[in-house]
């Protein structure tokens, strides 16, 4: 009898079972378990609020993305920083209909409910 054949034999009977002592009901892949995990943790918002980081150019434009930029994103309210009082007022009331359709078209009506420009 091998050395490994012994010690799986001594193993068992310690165990009191016959098979191996696999749980195979308890793995999961990485990748589920962080989906599942990460909305309750409050970490979806902090995903969405990088994406929009990342599409804030393509979504508003060069101009605008120089002048403003995403500060957060919190229960779908997304607050943007804004350089110059005037712009903050031309956002406010001629471009936030049309920044908030183009953010809700592609990141969900959920996910973005609202733009609040501040200045910084």
């Amino acid at each position: 009898m091998s050395a490994e054949s012994l010690r799986a034999k001594v193993i068992a009977e310690w165990r009191g079972l016959q098979e191996p002592f696999e749980r195979k009901d308890r793995c999961a892949a990485v990748g589920d378990v962080l989906q599942k995990l990460m909305p309750k943790l409050g970490l979806g918002e902090r995903l969405n609020e990088g994406e929009v980081r990342a599409a804030w150019k393509d979504v508003v434009g060069d101009f605008i993305a120089q002048h403003a930029a995403p500060a957060g994103l919190s229960g779908g309210v997304l607050g943007i920083h804004v350089l110059q009082p005037s712009l903050r007022y031309e956002l406010e009331r001629n471009w936030k209909r049309e920044i908030l359709a183009k953010l809700q078209e592609r990141f969900g009506k959920k996910a973005i409910r609202e733009v609040k420009f501040r200045i910084s």
